[in-house]
């Protein structure tokens, strides 16, 4: 009998595993334990109890024999050290900004251009916020207003680009508050709450034309900025042939200033940056991160990390990575839409997101639906996921009440050249599992609350 023909041809990651690095296997009760433990919080789990991690993919990602190798050329003066100025290459080249300040990691930048940019009163309009951007916004006396299109709010809503903002209430902000108490856009490339969706060019070049005539500048979040240029390349009209690291260039091309995490697209596992074409402003970023993070050359940094990441810039870009990157992310997602389960769609960039509200529709938002399931999918299989729903989002910082967002989600986050396929096929087949047993689900209440990006280290307790 013929073997049936396949649907698609099967790719390979455009890489070979050099090293191994066994995991643990525990049992069904050593999770019950471990969890109850963490206080049903993934982020309190000890990794050695978990079996597949994707709880982030920061700072998780494999790094490469040339990435290695340049460890060993690190340069630890405290001042001037060469690898800073490989790091200011890449990213001038590839990013195309005109200064650089290297910080620890992206919450640093965002740290940073907030204390320089913000002041009490002012509004930020942004594609959909995230934690540590609207936490430091917030912490600089300013207030975060989302301004993205209404299909981002709609896991099942089916549309190319999500991350797109949505200038009927951009004008509308900038109408009531007046253009000199908004310091700048927030824009975030693959937008991380929204599920991974990236923002066309042709949206973002809409917004450099009309920040421009109201003289507000763009601030870029460019921690994914690259597989929001894969997806400009796989989406959008009259960039099929361009590579993406032209793409990149252009993107960027349309925003003045960037805060960068190092730890997703430049595949290491510390670092990140502040880059900018405004003189004035980097003036001041190089002073101030010598009083929070360290010299203008290291930024916190060490020189080998540094010299890793100028490297994985220049690896992040390339075709062929990026089509494997998203590849997998695609087929791991592609299983859950075949099986009905609820998730994000399109699929995004770096994560698969369960739509925890859909999946558990029995648990009232009150409930932690999403916390709910990320703790069930550890208990079924040892892998770690995390919570994107009502704990993440927090708590107003004007009234103190819970805010409910219409997305309640578990992030599947894949790190990069780390996982093979089979390893997808196991997490899949644990959230079908997870899926089947879903009207036996219980809800959680917190029982311990920290007064900021609660997400990290609340705890919780079976209702």
């Amino acid at each position: 009998m013929p073997y049936p023909k396949p649907s698609r041809r099967s790719w390979a990651e455009p890489w070979k595993v050099k090293m191994v690095e066994p995991l643990r296997l525990t049992t069904r009760e050593q999770r019950e334990r471990a969890i109850a433990e963490a206080g049903f919080n993934t982020f309190l789990l000890r990794s050695e109890d978990v079996y597949i991690d994707l709880l982030t993919d920061s700072g998780t990602n494999a790094m490469s024999d040339i990435q290695w190798s340049g460890l060993m050329l690190g340069d630890e003066a405290y001042a001037g050290s060469k690898n800073f100025y490989h790091l200011w290459d890449a990213v001038t080249e590839h990013y195309g900004y005109k200064y650089l300040v290297p910080t620890h990691q992206g919450r640093g930048a965002e740290h940073i251009l907030s204390k320089i940019l913000i002041k009490p009163g002012d509004f930020i309009p942004g594609n959909m916020y995230f934690t540590t951007t609207r936490l430091h916004q917030e912490l600089a006396g300013g207030t975060f207003v989302d301004v993205i299109i209404d299909e981002a709010h709609d896991p099942a809503r089916e549309h190319p680009f999500k991350g797109n903002v949505d200038f009927t209430k951009l004008r509308k902000l900038v109408d009531e508050v007046g253009a000199k108490k908004v310091p700048y856009v927030s824009i975030a490339g693959t937008v991380n709450m929204a599920g991974g969706q990236p923002q066309s060019m042709g949206n973002l070049r809409a917004l450099r034309d009309y920040c421009s005539q109201h003289h507000i500048p763009i601030v870029l979040d460019a921690t994914r900025a690259v597989e929001n240029a894969y997806f400009i390349q796989q989406r959008e009209e009259g960039y099929k042939s361009k590579k993406v690291a032209e793409i990149l260039k252009e993107y960027c091309s349309y925003t003045d200033t960037c805060t960068m995490s190092a730890k997703k697209d430049a595949l290491t596992n510390i670092g990140g940056w502040l880059a900018t074409n405004d003189q004035g402003l980097y003036e001041e970023a190089r002073n101030l991160v010598v009083v929070y993070e360290g010299l203008h050359t290291y930024g916190g940094l060490a020189g080998r990390d540094m010299e890793a990441m100028a490297r994985g810039i220049v690896e992040s870009v390339d075709d062929d990575h990026m089509r494997a990157r998203v590849g997998q992310v695609e087929y791991l997602g592609q299983h859950m839409i075949d099986w009905g389960i609820p998730i994000v769609r399109p699929i995004g960039g770096h994560a698969v997101f369960l739509d925890a509200r859909a999946i558990y529709a029995h648990l009232p938002q009150c409930q932690y639906p999403a916390q709910a399931l990320a703790a069930d999918l550890y208990v079924d299989s040892g892998v770690r996921s995390m919570e994107r729903g009502a704990v993440s989002a927090g708590r107003d910082s004007k009234t103190g009440e819970e805010r409910f967002p219409k997305l309640e989600l578990v992030r599947l986050a894949l790190p990069r050249r780390v996982y093979t396929q089979a390893h997808m096929d196991v997490v899949a087949e644990s959230v079908l599992h997870v899926f089947e047993q879903r009207a036996g689900a219980r809800g959680l209440k917190m029982i311990f609350e920290p007064k900021y990006l609660r997400f990290f280290q609340a705890r919780f307790e079976k209702v």
